[in-house]
């Protein structure tokens, strides 16, 4: 592993120190789209407040946990943005974050990361498996990024709108920032 960082990470993320780290959340980023209106309008927002850490307890293999600040939400859109804060979605006054926990994250030689671990959403908790990809890496930071899909209903979020607009499945993506602690 070098001190450089590399767009095409796959051999020295593999290799990360073993130690501690902690999520830079000035180069990090949460967003999520969700179709709705029948599939007819997207809507797209961003979480402004995340924070974390992790740990790489073995060559290739590491754990760590991301929190995000449910109130802050931000679509772009102030009346959207209060909507998903009340009891009807998020209800930040009783679930202020989202914590995903995870318990095993492991890097091949391709690059890719596949993490596994506890998404808990509105006092709900659920176990979740995706792939990232190691965007860079170096001896003192390493960036994954991905998509993954949550079903909100797994998450007791059932707003019932006469319309019916909230159908299938939210797309989180990430962009994950750590730097050696």
């Amino acid at each position: 592993m070098t001190n450089d960082t590399t767009n095409s990470a796959a051999g020295s993320a593999a290799d990360l120190a073993i130690g501690e780290w902690v999520l830079d959340p000035a180069a990090s980023s949460v967003g999520f789209r969700h179709k709705s209106l029948w599939g007819l309008v997207t809507i797209k927002g961003t979480f402004t407040k995340v924070s974390g850490e992790g740990k790489v307890d073995a060559p290739g293999h590491g754990r760590g946990t991301l929190v995000i600040d449910a109130a802050s939400v931000d679509t772009k859109k102030k009346r959207l943005d209060t909507h998903l804060r009340s009891a009807d979605f998020f209800e930040v006054e009783k679930h202020p974050t989202f914590t995903f926990a995870a318990d095993g994250i492991t890097v091949d030689g391709d690059g890719n990361a596949q993490v596994s671990g506890v998404l808990t959403v509105h006092g709900k908790s659920h176990p979740l498996t995706f792939t990232t990809q190691v965007t860079a890496a170096s001896t003192t930071d390493v960036t994954l990024t991905g998509e993954v899909d949550i079903d909100y209903k797994n998450y007791a979020m059932t707003w019932k709108n006469p319309g019916g607009t909230m159908r299938g499945l939210t797309t989180v993506t990430l962009k994950t920032r750590f730097t050696r602690a």
